[in-house]
């Protein structure tokens, strides 16, 4: 017996600890610079315009880096891959830190490209080595990841105060992907693959573009990124426009992100346990329209409860990654699907944010932008109970 790249992952204890520290990684890159933005631009002298690409950087990136990650998981296999978007991740970190302007574009740049590629193989991974247990591992995985963007943005200011420096506070975050790289090139082994006499089995190639059930998960996948990133985007100024102190809007913010990870280690073991996940969405889906309908009419009456059910409605992230394995019969189609959703998804969800902060000063309210929200997560509700159906693509 052989071992083969292109044979799965052993999914040992060792290996669902690197996709849990693997996914932890993959938000504090965004949210670490984030917390910190003021300082960083005070420091370097930039533009609005600068901040406004540094902040449209990550989720451009994740759409057309993604691309790339089916090939390099076929060309050089699970593992190997795995461990050189970390590396690339971990060499992004720290250069971003150590020159100008360009350099921390570049660097970002660079982070967010070996993010993509995990964004992408982590599912496949999960899926291909731990089949019994897709549910568990997923919600532990989307756990990680929720509590690693908490963690990014909650800590970094600290940091900032504790070293002296914003660029020592953000390139710290380095030391944590290197530990998630030990830990992958530790548990990562391929299996062993039994030479057979008989012909071997050749799964034909094929191309999701024209399944309608892939384009119903792709954009289903794109609303719920929009709706995060347009939450973490503008929440605390929506909050503060509203009256709420900025100490109090941030804090808010934070319990967004926080309470994705007991809704992550819930919602996908409860998903992969149902042959339909339609009426999860329905209900996941209702949490959210109740609470921007709350923030576009009332924000000021009860803005604690308002964001508690936007937080809980964004339990629609794990659930898609979940749907991404439950919807696909084969290693081949999850990894297809993954990178057609999650790079499509993500181009879909960079206009989000952007677009929410136009509206907003053509129209000088939140409200409308709110409104506009509130139709596109009915149009995300129904597309989720479509995709949420028993069948594969």
């Amino acid at each position: 017996m052989v071992r083969n790249r292109q044979v799965a992952l052993v999914g040992s204890t060792l290996l669902a600890i690197g996709v849990a520290l693997a996914a932890a990684n993959l938000r504090p890159a965004v949210t670490s610079l984030a917390s910190v933005l003021g300082d960083v631009r005070g420091s370097l002298g930039v533009s609005t315009a600068w901040t406004s690409l540094l902040t449209a950087i990550p989720t451009l990136c994740f759409g057309f880096a993604a691309f790339l990650a089916p090939w390099l998981g076929r060309r050089l296999g699970m593992a190997r891959a795995v461990a050189l978007s970390l590396l690339v991740l971990t060499v992004g970190l720290v250069l971003r830190i150590v020159d100008g302007p360009a350099v921390v574009l570049g660097g970002t740049f660079i982070a967010c490209a070996g993010i993509a590629v995990c964004n992408v193989l982590i599912p496949v991974v999960v899926k291909d080595s731990f089949p019994g247990r897709v549910g568990l591992v997923t919600g532990v995985y989307t756990a990680a990841l929720a509590a690693g963007a908490a963690l990014g943005a909650a800590f970094t200011p600290g940091l900032e105060s504790l070293l002296g420096s914003w660029r020592l506070a953000v390139g710290a975050w380095a030391f944590l992907s290197l530990a998630a790289l030990l830990v992958w090139l530790a548990g990562a082994r391929h299996g062993e693959v039994v030479r057979s006499a008989g012909p071997r089995a050749v799964t034909p190639k094929r191309s999701l573009v024209r399944n309608p059930l892939a384009w119903v998960i792709t954009v289903f996948f794109g609303l719920q990124s929009l709706l995060a990133y347009t939450v973490m985007g503008w929440l605390p100024q929506i909050l503060g426009d509203a009256g709420v102190d900025r100490t109090t809007a941030g804090l808010l913010l934070a319990i967004t992100m926080v309470l994705g990870v007991p809704v992550s280690l819930i919602v996908p073991p409860l998903a992969a346990r149902r042959s339909s996940q339609s009426g999860m969405v329905l209900g996941l889906g209702l949490l959210s329209v109740a609470g921007v309908l709350g923030l576009a009419l009332a924000p000021s009456l009860a803005p604690g409860l308002w964001v508690v059910l936007v937080g809980l409605g964004m339990g629609m992230f794990p659930l898609a990654l979940v749907m991404i394995s439950l919807r696909t019969s084969s290693t081949s189609d999850t990894a297809r699907l993954s990178a057609m959703a999650q790079s499509i998804g993500y181009l879909i969800s960079a206009s989000g944010p952007f677009a929410f902060g136009v509206l907003r000063g053509v129209t000088g309210t939140w409200t409308v932008s709110m409104l506009v929200l509130v139709a596109l997560l009915v149009l995300l509700t129904a597309l989720g109970w479509i995709a949420g159906r028993p069948r594969t693509v």
